[in-house]
């Protein structure tokens, strides 16, 4: 029995992408010992998940703390690991190889780097979609590769039955509005229009819903819909999952819940700018599609409706 690292700081989007990676680790690696290495938002998330044995927190402080620093790479060096998948392939992560394995290859460290094709630079198989680049690397690793390029989220999910029977959740469309400040351009600012043709076409229906963030909940006010929360919290990564699993239809910006969403295979459409491409974020899914625009300003309410497939 070996025990193996997998490395996965996040984001959210990240971590619903991993899910298939992570899978396909675990059962080519059935016999080991399966640790993961993440950051705090889902230190607790990832201990729910089946394929791993333990989750290591990475509280990412500087380079320079060097007690800190110490500290972590001596918790992992005494696990004697034997090989490092690096999901994450950042510059932290490459950081963290040069002292943990200073001199291997793939064969000890699989990251995009070590797995980088002979007739391609790493800036140019970057610019490939996320869940080929993952393929890729496991593939090159050795890993027989079956749900990389399917990632299922739904190990995610949790009891919600407290929730739904308080806001009385049967048939609902979610919304997920709301965007980091400073990712402004892959806002869609006419969600309230949506809500309008929505509520016109099907009546009562169905609820229309969204579920802030804890940093969304004063923005959650600015739209017609009804607001799910945890008591006075925004519901954890969890609750979010479930409560995305069991909708009728999710309309999202380019975020983590779309990432969810599309990952658990519900109906629903993510809305992309030109800040990126919905092929290179691999978002979409049998049921879950994406609308590509140049400006989402001149995307209107009555194009994303129909769209709507319920």
């Amino acid at each position: 029995m070996s025990n193996i690292l997998i490395i996965k700081h996040g984001s959210l989007g990240d971590i619903a992408q991993a899910s298939g990676a992570i899978q396909d680790i675990y059962e080519n690696h059935i016999d080991d010992q399966i640790y993961l290495l993440t950051t705090k938002p889902y230190f607790d998330l990832f201990k729910k998940n089946p394929y791993l044995t333990d989750v290591i927190l990475d509280k990412r402080l500087s380079r320079f703390n060097l007690i800190y620093l110490f500290s972590l790479m001596r918790k992992i060096k005494k696990l004697n690991i034997n090989k490092v998948y690096d999901l994450q392939n950042s510059s932290r992560t490459s950081f963290y190889k040069k002292i943990l394995f200073p001199n291997t290859n793939s064969d000890k460290w699989s990251s995009s780097e070590s797995t980088l094709p002979q007739d391609i630079s790493k800036e140019e198989f970057d610019k490939k979609p996320v869940l080929d680049r993952f393929d890729h690397q496991l593939k090159t690793s050795g890993i027989n590769t079956k749900h990389t390029m399917f990632p299922n989220f739904s190990w995610s999910c949790s009891d919600i039955t407290k929730i739904q029977t308080e806001y009385d959740l049967k048939k609902y469309i979610i919304l997920f509005p709301f965007c980091s400040p400073h990712l402004s351009s892959k806002k869609w600012p006419y969600y309230n229009e949506l809500i309008k043709i929505i509520k016109n076409k099907y009546k009562n229906e169905y609820k229309i819903l969204v579920a802030p963030g804890p940093n969304e909940l004063n923005d959650a006010k600015e739209f017609d819909a009804v607001s799910i929360l945890d008591g006075e919290k925004a519901l954890d990564i969890g609750q979010l999952s479930s409560l995305i699993n069991n909708s009728s239809f999710v309309i999202a910006n380019d975020t983590g819940p779309a990432h969810i969403a599309a990952h658990l295979n519900v109906k629903g459409i993510t809305l992309f700018g030109s800040h990126t491409t919905a092929h290179k974020v691999s978002i979409e899914r049998e049921k879950f599609k994406a609308i590509q625009v140049n400006d989402l300003k001149k995307l209107s309410a009555q194009k994303v409706f129909e769209k709507i497939k319920l």
